[in-house]
């Protein structure tokens, strides 16, 4: 019988996060996530009745905490968190970025991934077990013109990685991800119709779970990419 771990996925409510999140579902795992959207965490909830989905604000840290707080009181300590959950700015350079936008696209993308590290990593010590996936990008070990903000938020998510690697004890995994290119939102509004050349988030989740799953303590500090 093959085990069954839960499993803590941040912007579960589309992109991605969905199409991973109802993979895992399917090869029988609990899966908690959350997201903005009310309308589809209420939908995600009545799909999908046996898992957990909540409204959460990742800018939010009392939100952030409040929700990891009953996370971990009702199911315990995740065996993975996987911080999927970000946004990316219009294409633009960066001097005709807003500070407001820039700084909306850093809390998100960078700071909402500490407060979910916060959150959780606690708990996954005290139980010396887990593995946190930090999802990185191609413009994390690249960059671009039009996208610095981006950049630099997954930019930041390599080093917040292979940085807290070195501070987690035996037993925990800390491993930045590059999904791959896939056909999103995002990067829609970065190629516009050239995205259309690549696979849907559903086609990249069938070989995206396998590889997480596969993901153990010995990975911890590693940049790698799924393939």
């Amino acid at each position: 019988m093959k085990e069954s771990f839960t499993i803590i996925i941040t912007g579960i409510t589309k992109g991605l996060g969905r199409a991973l999140g109802e993979e895992l579902i399917k090869k029988g795992h609990k899966i908690i996530g959350c997201g903005r959207s009310i309308e589809e965490i209420e939908k995600l909830n009545h799909l999908y009745p046996n898992h957990d989905f909540d409204v959460v604000d990742l800018s939010n840290n009392q939100q952030v905490q409040t929700w990891s707080n009953r996370v971990i009181e009702q199911w315990g300590s995740p065996d993975f968190l996987i911080n999927n959950a970000a946004i990316i700015n219009q294409p633009l350079p960066l001097w005709e970025i807003s500070e407001a936008d820039f700084i909306q696209l850093t809390d998100i993308n960078i700071n909402g991934v500490v407060r979910t590290i916060r959150g959780f990593l606690p708990a996954m010590m005290a139980k010396k077990k887990g593995i946190i996936v930090n999802f990185s990008s191609g413009w994390g070990r690249s960059t671009s013109p039009e996208v610095v903000p981006y950049c630099t938020s997954k930019w930041a998510i390599e080093g917040l990685s292979q940085g807290l690697a070195q501070e987690v004890p035996k037993g925990i995994g800390i491993i930045a991800l590059n999904p791959g290119i896939i056909n999103t939102e995002m990067l829609q509004t970065c190629w516009g119709e050239n995205a259309n050349g690549f696979e849907s988030p559903e086609q990249w989740s069938k070989k995206a779970a396998p590889f997480i799953l596969k993901l153990t303590a010995k990975n911890n500090g590693q940049s790698l990419t799924v393939s």
